[in-house]
């Protein structure tokens, strides 16, 4: 079975995010980047189905030499080999685009993912994935088994879960509890050294098109300032909450 991971190089969530003077990108200064999270369950669990199962793993990656740090602790993590896409990842469209088609030239049986990335939270990358291939797809998965050509999901729907079973290849886009966060893998040396040595192949993009360009980036507006009410003083804060909260 071969495995296709998709990973995407995010902003570690302790990093002070801004933008630059015109407001127009992203500020990258400073920046310490890592595996987007939900990717990494993906990651993970596609390394116990290559335990499991002898699979090979590939992760695929849109964006340009910047993210070569993060494909390589991807594959100390344990997966085979990485593709990168040499392109700026800019819109879900484009980066769909491209992962289609490393999957198709591949012929992957799985492709998993994050169901988002937690910097933009688009979310819509695995779908349209799927849809470019007419593969199958599942979203929210917290759970995978794969038996042969057929894959049993779990995943979460509102007020409980559902249990999907799908002909491969398919699209599976995962969350936590894809695997437990206690199983998640963290490199040792001997992973790290040997990533070294793995395949990274870079390759240029196939298209062009985007359907999106961010227009300017705000930042979200700093908390006013906290006044503290005695507990006793039950008047003054009914007045707060009506006058200036306007909650009541």
């Amino acid at each position: 079975m071969k495995i296709l991971v998709c990973i995407s190089s995010v902003p570690d969530t302790t990093s002070k995010i801004n933008f630059t003077a015109d407001k127009s990108a992203f500020d990258k200064n400073g920046i310490q980047w890592v595996i987007n999270p939900l990717d990494e369950f993906a990651l993970t669990k596609a390394i116990k189905l290559q335990e499991s199962q002898g699979a090979t793993v590939t992760v695929v990656n849109v964006g340009d030499a910047g993210t070569e740090a993060v494909i390589r602790k991807a594959l100390a993590i344990g997966a085979n080999d990485a593709v990168r896409v040499n392109t700026e990842a800019k819109d879900s469209f484009s980066v769909a685009k491209e992962i289609a088609k490393i999957a198709q030239d591949g012929g992957y049986d799985l492709i998993l993912t994050g169901k988002e990335s937690i910097d933009y939270n688009g979310g819509a990358v695995p779908g349209m994935v799927a849809q470019l291939l007419n593969y199958a797809f599942v979203n929210a998965a917290v759970g995978l088994d794969v038996n042969g050509s057929e894959a049993t999901a779990v995943r979460e729907i509102e007020g409980g879960k559902e249990t999907i079973s799908v002909k491969l290849p398919a699209v599976v886009a995962g969350q936590k509890g894809l695997v437990d966060e206690k199983d998640l893998i963290i490199p040792n040396m001997r992973g790290i050294m040997s990533a070294r040595t793995k395949p990274l192949n870079v390759v240029e993009p196939s298209n062009s098109e985007v359907k999106v360009e961010a227009v300017s980036f705000d930042s979200v507006a700093p908390r006013a300032a906290v006044k503290l009410v005695s507990a006793d003083n039950l008047d003054e804060l009914v007045r707060l909450l009506h006058e200036e909260a306007k909650v009541i």
